[in-house]
């Protein structure tokens, strides 16, 4: 075991943990944080995803011993940030959501390309969005991004 002083979602934590731990396990069951969801365990699916320094990255692969002292933010601090709030509300408003397993993943992912793109063009959503949705939400998906990203403008 190891110790890792983390900073989540703006606040110091401290874990202590294998450093081979997946970040995704260590949000989970350390500091229980469960909107992160596990997917499919080889970050293809994109459930996972949280944002470490403001990259979308799929914690089910990150171990915490990568991590150093880059912030993460999960799904639970994500409304804190204007864009953030923006793509929950569109979310809503959208309503985009259907058995909502994804939906961390997908809106985490969504931001990140907010962040980076203010008016994306379609084909900017599909490069990013590769988060998978087992119910076909992609077009209350990419209805919501634009909705978000129209509201930022």
């Amino acid at each position: 075991m190891t110790s890792y002083q983390l900073t989540v979602n703006g606040h110091p934590r401290e874990v202590s943990t294998d450093p081979s731990t997946p970040l995704l396990w260590v949000l989970r069951e350390d500091l229980k944080m469960t909107g992160t969801k596990y997917g499919c365990g080889i970050g293809a699916c994109g459930a996972c995803t949280v944002h470490l320094e403001g990259t979308a990255t799929r914690s089910c692969l990150l171990p915490v011993s990568s991590i150093g002292d880059r912030a993460i933010v999960t799904i639970e601090g994500i409304a804190g940030d204007p864009v953030g709030r923006a793509v929950q509300d569109a979310w809503v408003d959208t309503d985009v959501v259907q058995c909502g397993y994804c939906q961390s993943g997908q809106i985490m992912s969504a931001v990140a390309l907010l962040k980076s793109n203010r008016k994306p063009a379609d084909r900017d959503i599909e490069a990013s969005m590769s988060n998978l949705c087992r119910c076909g939400t992609y077009v209350r998906i990419r209805a919501a991004i634009k909705s978000a990203a129209a509201k930022l403008a």
